[in-house]
């Protein structure tokens, strides 16, 4: 059974911007789509979000997709990265993802150690990593540390905000045809 797991970012939830749509979509592909509401949404936390996430996907495999925004995005890195040895997704795709806490001192807590894209490369079949070019919050050379550390196929939208529904963001094919291409499905 293929399935998905997107992980909202900073005061997300499950039914915001093109989540509702995206689910729509892969469900119709035979996936099974979970958006797993992370508590608490205004705190992300690797010290709650972590085990939350693990939770929800349980026994990983590589017919498990992980697909995450922004803070979403550090929290399923900082997942892959405590996966013991042997276990693996099948692929992430990553939106307005970034690889330090962004001048905020509530995201601080996800970069106290170093991270070890060594070991998450080694976690997944595969990344695509999403970006706009105009994100006010996280700027493309987070795409760049993407591509060099994790192989990630990189994607730069034109104009899209930091994706997220107050961005007007209320579908997303490319995060769709990403997961597809992953399953190997197109």
């Amino acid at each position: 059974m293929r399935r998905i797991i997107l992980v909202h970012g900073w005061d997300g939830y499950p039914e915001e911007g093109w989540f509702p749509s995206f689910k729509k979509d892969l469900e119709e592909q035979g996936f099974v789509v979970a958006i797993p509401a992370m508590d608490p949404a205004d705190a992300p936390s690797q010290a709650t979000w972590v085990p939350q996430l693990a939770g929800v996907v349980g026994a990983p495999d590589e017919d498990t997709y992980l697909v995450g925004h922004s803070a979403g995005c550090i929290t399923i890195l900082r997942y892959l990265e405590g996966l013991p040895e042997g276990q693996k997704v099948g692929g992430v795709v990553l939106v307005a993802g970034f690889t330090d806490n962004l001048g905020f001192e509530e995201l601080k807590n996800y970069f106290t150690t170093p991270i070890d894209w060594e070991r998450i490369v080694t976690r997944s079949d595969g990344f695509t990593a999403i970006h706009s070019d105009n994100d006010k919050y996280v700027p493309l050379s987070h795409a760049d540390t993407f591509k060099r550390f994790l192989g990630a196929k990189i994607i730069i939208l034109k104009r899209r905000g930091h994706f997220a529904g107050s961005d007007g963001t209320t579908e997303l094919p490319e995060a769709r045809d990403a997961v597809l291409k992953l399953a190997g499905l197109v």
